[in-house]
């Protein structure tokens, strides 16, 4: 028994986070008013290439927010991956449409843009694009669907930060993209989260519901029903620190994953998710998938915690959830499915060693029985 524990994720502060938030502290600005956040929001549109960022709670309600604004609700159809967190699926309930579950690619474990268009109809408003552990989806291709049948898209980069497709920030391909900085994510705000479009008619609005939807130039004036989804300017100080060493952050999550694939690579069975030609992949998560003729995912997931080592199962896929298995309508999920039960995540935070990677793919390898 390994008394070192190597958890699968933890936060990395390496900037002026203690500086920004003693700032907040001292001069009493702690809530959801206060420079941190303008400034946080500004670098963050820059970051991603888009006009607008919007700053909120959570990548939950960003995702909610999005659906909102582009007024979507009862009646009609969003299409997301089954292999999503849940949180994908529920922000389309939330606003009383249907969400409508489509297979994955086998290469990356994305949404199947084949499948996509299978399975719009007349009820269909949007897509939403999950790039999955921080390997985009395949945007060129969901972008001419959607211009075809004149759909919107959202991309739920919550896993993302950083990532591109052909040049192109993820977050400025899609109408509107929801990003998380959840404390597992490549930068977090403990809890957080961050709208970015390019559309200024959606962007004010999206600023206006989130504030409980006043009015902004008639204080406590509410022409709308809004929410409270507002980022206190104590998250946004620990954001903007984040942000100021994103590309540090990002270089160490490349590294652990290239460290990954140089010591498993021997192993054909141990199937690490890709980089594709014209991709690039932010690697929140280094994430494999087990061949089926290993040993079965969670025994090895068990075997690795006894030896100190944390991992994660792969996301359960919607059409399985108690509240989502009627929609799925007999369709068939055979990637998700496989992918799902075959699949973990290794430890992947910014302070990781190439002595702790090492250990981590030794104990792998043995308990894979190699």
């Amino acid at each position: 028994m390994r008394t070192r524990r190597i958890p699968v994720a933890a936060p990395v502060f390496v900037g002026n986070e203690k500086q920004y938030v003693n700032d907040c502290l001292e001069t009493t600005w702690i809530s959801s008013a206060g420079k941190y956040i303008q400034s946080f929001e500004q670098k963050f549109a820059e970051f991603c290439n888009t006009k607008h960022a919007i700053a909120v709670m959570n990548g939950t309600v960003a995702l909610h927010l999005s659906l909102i604004a582009l007024g979507i609700g009862a009646g009609d159809e969003v299409i997301i991956p089954s292999l999503t967190y849940v949180a994908t699926a529920n922000c389309v309930a939330y606003v009383g449409a249907t969400p409508v579950f489509v297979d994955s690619e086998p290469q990356t474990w994305n949404i199947d843009p084949e499948k996509i268009e299978q399975a719009i109809t007349a009820r269909t408003k949007a897509i939403i694009a999950v790039h999955l552990y921080g390997h985009p989806a395949d945007m060129r291709a969901i972008m001419k669907i959607a211009e075809r049948h004149n759909l919107y898209v959202i991309e739920d980069a919550a896993e993302a930060h950083g990532a591109s497709v052909e040049g192109r920030s993820v977050g400025s391909i899609g109408h509107i993209a929801a990003f998380s900085f959840f404390g597992n994510k490549i930068i977090t705000t403990g809890e957080g989260g961050m709208i970015v479009t390019n559309n200024d008619q959606l962007a004010q609005k999206m600023r206006q519901l989130k504030g409980q939807g006043v009015d902004p130039v008639r204080r406590y004036w509410f022409p709308m029903i809004g929410y409270n989804y507002r980022m206190t300017n104590i998250q946004a100080a620990l954001g903007l620190a984040q942000l100021e060493k994103v590309d540090w952050h990002l270089a160490q999550r490349r590294r652990i994953a290239q460290t990954y694939r140089q010591y498993l690579k021997d192993y054909d069975d141990i199937c690490l998710q890709p980089e594709l030609p014209g991709y690039v992949n932010s690697y929140w998560m280094t994430s494999l998938v087990l061949g089926d003729n290993l040993p079965d995912r969670d025994r090895v997931m068990q075997q690795l915690a006894e030896q100190g080592i944390e991992t994660r199962p792969f996301f359960y896929p919607m059409h399985v959830l108690p509240m989502y298995a009627n929609l799925a309508n007999g369709k068939k999920f055979p990637i998700a499915d496989r992918v799902s039960m075959r699949g973990m995540n290794l430890p992947s935070f910014a302070s990781l060693t190439e002595e702790d990677i090492h250990y981590v793919c030794a104990c792998l390898v043995k308990v894979l029985g190699y």
